[in-house]
C-alpha cells in the first residue's frame, strides 16, 4: 500500500479465521477488555455490539462490534453459523502484533487463520 501520510502514525492488523469457542455479546466484551489490557491500549468508551437478530442471510448471522480506543479502535465481525471471524486492530500507537495474534489465537481457539498487517 502506498504511504500517503507518513507523518501520521498508523498500525493495522487484520486477522481472519475459524474459531472453536462459543461467541456471544459477553464473549466479545471480554475479548475487548482483555486484549486492550494485554496490549496496553486504553478504551475511552464501552464496546458497541450489534446482532441483526435474524435479519439478512442465515450465513451472515452473528455480531458486528467495535470498541473506541484513545488511539483509534478495534472492530470484530462474527459469523456465528460458520464459526468465522474478521478482526481489525487499528491504532495510532505502536502495539506488538505477535502478542496480539498470539492472544487472539488462544482466546478464540483458532483452527485456521490468516493475518495481514499494513
Amino acid at each position: 500500500m502506498k504511504e500517503i501520510a507518513p507523518q501520521i502514525m498508523r498500525q493495522r492488523l487484520l486477522v481472519e479465521g475459524f474459531y472453536k469457542i462459543s461467541v456471544n455479546k459477553k464473549t466479545i466484551n471480554r475479548y475487548f477488555n482483555e486484549i486492550c489490557k494485554y496490549l496496553k491500549l486504553k478504551m475511552y468508551g464501552k464496546p458497541i455490539i450489534f446482532s441483526p437478530g435474524g435479519e439478512g442471510k442465515k450465513i451472515n448471522q452473528g455480531y458486528d462490534a467495535f470498541v473506541p480506543l484513545i488511539d483509534s479502535g478495534i472492530s470484530v465481525y462474527i459469523w456465528s453459523n460458520a464459526k468465522f471471524f474478521s478482526l481489525i486492530i487499528y491504532t495510532c500507537k505502536r502495539f506488538d502484533e505477535k502478542k496480539a495474534l498470539t492472544f487472539t489465537k488462544k482466546f478464540f481457539k483458532l483452527t485456521k487463520f490468516i493475518k495481514k498487517t499494513f
